[in-house]
């Protein structure tokens, strides 16, 4: 699993001391407020699990986030394929921080190393973001990392129960230009 390095952050591979931070957002309301229900310990430890098999498979996916000023976990971010039975396909750039890391320009910083990492490691003509229509904040990352919404792409999460978290908006952004210059 490669690492990634910015100003402030290491994107890195998961460790046993990530999971009990992992499982504390997992179980924070304001945190999956765009997410659905609180997770369990159980099915957050499952989650890393996951993550992490498929990194390995696939040669990307999400990565911890620590920051390199005090070491401390501050989240997840990184790049996913779409699930089946989405109404388009691709590769998928996210993060998810813990509450007391909002508001530092974190899911910038990251957003930026993972399209980064997509259009110049793995060679992507594309990587979109999805989130749920009323998810202000990550909307607002997705317009400062340069995507542009696709109104054409808003749609249904089906996995997602009915009501608020069902109703989901699509940013795109192509990897880089002629001029070597990533074009909205």
């Amino acid at each position: 699993m490669p690492e990634l390095r910015t100003d402030r952050l290491l994107l890195r591979r998961w460790r046993e001391s990530d999971l009990g931070p992992w499982a504390a957002m997992n179980a924070d309301p304001e945190v999956r407020e765009h997410l659905g229900a609180p997770l369990t310990r159980e099915r957050s430890d499952a989650s890393v699990a996951a993550m992490t098999a498929a990194f390995d498979a696939r040669g990307f996916g999400w990565w911890a986030l620590e920051s390199r000023e005090s070491g401390e976990f501050v989240g997840r971010a990184g790049l996913d394929v779409v699930d089946p039975g989405m109404p388009f396909t691709g590769v998928d750039v996210g993060w998810r921080l813990r509450r007391s890391a909002w508001g530092h320009g974190y899911a910038t910083e990251a957003g930026l190393a993972c399209l980064a990492f997509g259009f110049e490691a793995l060679g992507l003509p594309e990587i979109i973001a999805t989130t749920t229509a009323a998810n202000l904040r990550s909307r607002a990352v997705m317009a400062r990392i340069g995507m542009t919404r696709d109104p054409d792409g808003d749609h249904e999460d089906p996995g997602a129960p009915e009501g608020p978290l069902r109703g989901c908006v699509l940013y795109r952004i192509s990897g880089p230009g002629p001029a070597g210059t990533i074009a909205p």
